[in-house]
């Protein structure tokens, strides 16, 4: 890299639609410091309002599509941008991303590689011995390795086979934005009424039937609750049939795919996560910046954040009793909702905010830049 000449990085991945991990592309992309860095966006499908987002902050976003599971067309294709962009740091995100993207690197000449960052961002269960055979072979390639949780590093570690410090952790980062509490207007939430709100995508590691569940024991007993599910995927019709069976027709309500989520924080007395697997979990973080009162599962990266009845509560993965009983605490407790919630916040501000994570990430892309003399 010459040196006084910006760095340019790339942020690489599969897909673009809403989820945790691209949000927090968008905040590295968006906060690096533009003295001193170029930052590029490529993903291959599914584009969402995050690449207008981008594009509307002046970050170049670049689609190169891909069909199907095998396309050489697609390789040739990814393979001739990073020729023709001459990127220094690359670094990618999601097991289709990071492959592809190691891939396409390989076939350059190698005074044009970029240095490779590879990511760990969850803790990878449903991997088989083929997914790790393939990770361990990317993460051979990369500068090196970030995780976003302990919990994922310490499992990655094992699975690969690495040494146990082989990857650094570097948590995500979450901005304070005030919103508005419109959403208890449009769903005429009562007085003293408790409103739950699940953001994340409709699928079955989120567990959103264990909620269903848990709201379903309650109704009788909180005549007031209320649960918002903000977001979309392929169970939203199996949970609009569950929400019928247990008849909780006017206190489930499913709101699809919003772009409001600060107004929905804002709305809310409390934030769920009731995941059967998690990694570093923006909502939870977003909960806490808005100082909101956190019930999740001990699942993965959850319990990292989250110190129970400090910051928020905690319960087991699936616990269904459990989870009625933390919502029921809350809901008669109005003093608790405001402990945990300034605790959360508090946390949150010290420990999780952009800039941090963003400075983290400065120093990652700087030294892999430097380093990459030795091209692999």
């Amino acid at each position: 890299m010459t040196v006084g000449r910006k760095t340019r990085v790339l942020l690489l991945t599969d897909e673009m639609e809403v989820g945790g991990t691209q949000r927090q592309i968008v905040h590295i992309a968006r906060h690096l410091d533009r003295e001193r860095f170029e930052p590029s966006v490529l993903f291959f499908r599914n584009p969402s309002f995050f690449v207008g987002e981008l594009e509307r902050a002046g970050v170049r976003v670049i689609q190169v599509e891909k069909h199907g599971r095998l396309d050489l067309g697609f390789v040739w294709r990814l393979v001739q941008t990073l020729r023709r962009e001459r990127y220094d740091v690359m670094q990618c995100f999601a097991f289709s991303g990071e492959l592809w993207g190691a891939v396409a690197r390989r076939l350059l000449p190698r005074a044009r590689r970029p240095a490779l960052i590879s990511s760990v961002r969850g803790v990878y269960e449903w991997y088989s011995g083929w997914h790790w055979r393939i990770k361990r072979w990317v993460s051979g390639q990369s500068e090196r390795v970030i995780a976003n949780s302990r919990m994922g590093a310490e499992y990655a570690c094992e699975r690969m086979g690495l040494p146990a410090d082989a990857i650094r952790v570097s948590y995500n980062g979450v901005q304070s934005v005030q919103g508005t509490p419109s959403l208890r207007t449009e769903l005429e939430v009562p007085a003293g009424g408790l409103l739950v709100l699940f953001v994340g995508r409709l699928v079955v590691h989120k567990d959103v039937p264990t909620l269903l569940k848990a709201a379903a024991a309650l109704h009788a007993r909180l005549p007031g609750l209320r649960v918002a599910l903000a977001g979309d995927g392929p169970l939203r019709d199996s949970l609009a049939r569950d929400v019928e069976a247990l008849g909780l027709q006017g206190v489930v309500h499913l709101l699809g795919q919003r772009d409001d989520v600060p107004d929905l924080i804002e709305s809310a007395d409390a934030i769920v996560l009731p995941s059967l697997r998690e990694g570093l979990s923006n909502v939870i973080l977003e909960g806490m910046m808005g100082g909101k009162p956190v019930v999740a599962s001990r699942a993965g990266g959850n319990v990292e954040l989250i110190e129970h009845d400090r910051s928020g509560l905690l319960f087991d993965v699936g616990d269904v009793e459990a989870l009625a009983a933390a919502l029921e605490r809350l809901a008669r407790d109005t003093a608790l909702r405001a402990r945990l919630g300034e605790g959360a916040r508090q946390r949150a501000l010290t420990e999780f905010s952009i800039p941090s994570m963003v400075q983290a990430y400065e120093k990652h892309y700087g030294e892999a830049a430097r380093s990459a003399g030795t091209p692999r």
